[in-house]
C-alpha cells in the first residue's frame, strides 16, 4: 500500500482478506503449527523458508500488524514485542554486546534510562548520555571506538523535548552507527523519523497505537536503509556467521532490507521470548485503525490545555512544542508539522506538594501510571515512573521534582479545562 495515505494505511494496510478470508484480522490463538515432514519444519529452522512453528518466535496475526506498522513508518520490515521496554532493549541489543558503547539522549522516559544506565551496564555495555540540545562537537565528543548506536526519544517522556533528528542522524552517520529513535509521542501520523534520517524506530504500542489502555505491546521497524556491511566491523552479529543459525550470515542473506528483523527474531526473540500475545496484536490492530482520527482530538485538546495553563497564575511553567515560547517549538514545526501529542507537563509554582494537592482535586483525570489513553490521565514522574533517578538526574533530564505530566484524552477540551481550573483553585 506503498501508494496511499498514512490515514488508508491505518484502516487497511498490512493484511489483504483474498476471496471468502476474513474481513478483519484472524486471532491466530495457537502456540504451535502442523507440518507434513520434518524436512518441511527443518527448512524454517535454517530460515530457508517462511512460515510458523511456534508463537514465541512468531505469529501470523502479530506479523500482520507488524506490516501495517512498517508501512506507517515507511520500513521494510517490523516485528512486534512483549512492551516497548522490550522493543527498546531487543533493538538495542541486537547490535551491542558486552564491552560496547551507546550514546544516548538524557532526557528520555525513566524506564528506558534505567534500561540503559543499569540493567544494560551491568551487562557490560556502557552508556554516554547527552543534552538533547548538545552540540556537534559535544555529540562527536561523546562517541567511542566501540560505540554501536545512538538512542533518543522524538518527543521525550515525561520532559518533551523534541529530538533534533537530522543532528542525531548526521552525528550517527559520521561514526558509523544506526540512530534509534523512539517514535510512540508522536506516532508516525505526527513524525516518521526515517524521513529525517533515523534508522531504527521503536515504539510502545500500549500507547496511542492502541489507545484504549487495553494490550501492553511494542514494536521495532527498520527502515532497511543502513549498510551493515560497511560498517562489518563494527557489527559481527550481523556481519559474520551466526553458529547457532548454521552459520548464515544475515546481512548478506537478507540485506540491508531485512537482515536487523531477520536476526533480532531469530536470535533474540527466540531466546528471550518477549513475544507479543496474538490476542493483544488483535487489540492493537483495532487502535491502529482509528489513530490517524484520534491524534488529530489528542493535539487539539494537548494545545488547549497547554494554552490554559500558560496564562494560570499558579502554573510556573509550560512545557509543550506547540506553544510559540516553548524551546522546541521550531523543531516541533520542523519534525511534527500536524501537531506533537496530548501529553502537556508543567511545574506549580508550588512545587511537588501543590502538585499533590491539584492531582488530588481532579475529577476527569486519573492519577495513573499509565500514558497516552482515550481517557485523561496525569502522574507526578519524580513520584512514580522516574522515582529512582536522582534529583540531580531528574534536573539533567528536565524533569523537576514537582512536575505534573498530563496525558489530554478524547474528552471535551472544555471539560478538560473547567477540571484542571477547579482543581488549581484548591492549591495554596
Amino acid at each position: 500500500m506503498s501508494d496511499y495515505r498514512i490515514e488508508t494505511k491505518c484502516v487497511q494496510g498490512g493484511y489483504t482478506p483474498g476471496n471468502g478470508e476474513p474481513r478483519q484480522i484472524p486471532i491466530v490463538q495457537s502456540t504451535t503449527f502442523k507440518y507434513s515432514t520434518s524436512e518441511d519444519m527443518g527448512r524454517l529452522f535454517d530460515l530457508e523458508a517462511s512460515g510458523y512453528f511456534y508463537t514465541r518466535l512468531q505469529n501470523p496475526t502479530n506479523d500482520y500488524v507488524a506490516a501495517k506498522i512498517a508501512e506507517l513508518e515507511g520500513g521494510t520490515a517490523a516485528m512486534l514485542t512483549s512492551s516497548g521496554q522490550a522493543a527498546n532493549f531487543f533493538a538495542l541489543f541486537n547490535i551491542c554486546s558486552c564491552g560496547d558503547h551507546i550514546v544516548a539522549s538524557s532526557s528520555i522516559y525513566g524506564g528506558t534510562f534505567n534500561l540503559i544506565s543499569v540493567t544494560m551496564a551491568k551487562m557490560g555495555i556502557e552508556t554516554t548520555f547527552v543534552s538533547p540540545d548538545a552540540s556537534n562537537e559535544e555529540l562527536d565528543a561523546a562517541f567511542r571506538d566501540n560505540t554501536k548506536a545512538v538512542f533518543g526519544e522524538t518527543i521525550a517522556n515525561p520532559a518533551l523535548t523534541v529530538l533534533d533528528i537530522e543532528k542525531f542522524a548526521s552525528a550517527a552517520h559520521r561514526h558509523g552507527v544506526p540512530l534509534i529513535v523512539d517514535n510512540t509521542f508522536p506516532t508516525p501520523v505526527g513524525c516518521r523519523p526515517f524521513e529525517w534520517g533515523a534508522d531504527i524506530v521503536t515504539h510502545s504500542t500500549t500507547k496511542y497505537m492502541d489507545g484504549h489502555g487495553a494490550a501492553v505491546g511494542g514494536a521495532i521497524v527498520d527502515s532497511g536503509r543502513f549498510d551493515w556491511m560497511a560498517h562489518a566491523e563494527k557489527f559481527p552479529g550481523l556481519c559474520t556467521p551466526d553458529e547457532s543459525y548454521h552459520g548464515i550470515t544475515y546481512a548478506e542473506k537478507f540485506g540491508n532490507a531485512g537482515a536487523f528483523i531477520t536476526k533480532c527474531t531469530a536470535q533474540l526473540m527466540r531466546d528471550f521470548g518477549a513475544i507479543q500475545s496474538p490476542q493483544n496484536a488483535f487489540y492493537l490492530n483495532l487502535g491502529l485503525e482509528s489513530l490517524h482520527v484520534r491524534m488529530a482530538r489528542h493535539c487539539e485538546n494537548g494545545q488547549a490545555v497547554a494554552e490554559f495553563l500558560t496564562a494560570h497564575p499558579k502554573v510556573a511553567h509550560v512545557n509543550y512544542c506547540g506553544l510559540p515560547g516553548d524551546p522546541y517549538h521550531a523543531l516541533a514545526e520542523k519534525y511534527l508539522p500536524n501537531g506533537s501529542c496530548g501529553v502537556v507537563s508543567f511545574e506549580l509554582k508550588g512545587g511537588r506538594e501543590a502538585a499533590g494537592v491539584f492531582m488530588r482535586n481532579l475529577k476527569l483525570a486519573a492519577i495513573e501510571t499509565h500514558v497516552a489513553d482515550a481517557r485523561t490521565c496525569c502522574l507526578n514522574p519524580a513520584s512514580s515512573t522516574h522515582r529512582q533517578m536522582t534529583d540531580e538526574q531528574l534536573a539533567e533530564a528536565g524533569i523537576p521534582a514537582g512536575l505534573v505530566r498530563m496525558s489530554c484524552g478524547l474528552e471535551s477540551k472544555e471539560d478538560l479545562i473547567d477540571d484542571i481550573a477547579q482543581a488549581l483553585a484548591q492549591v495554596n
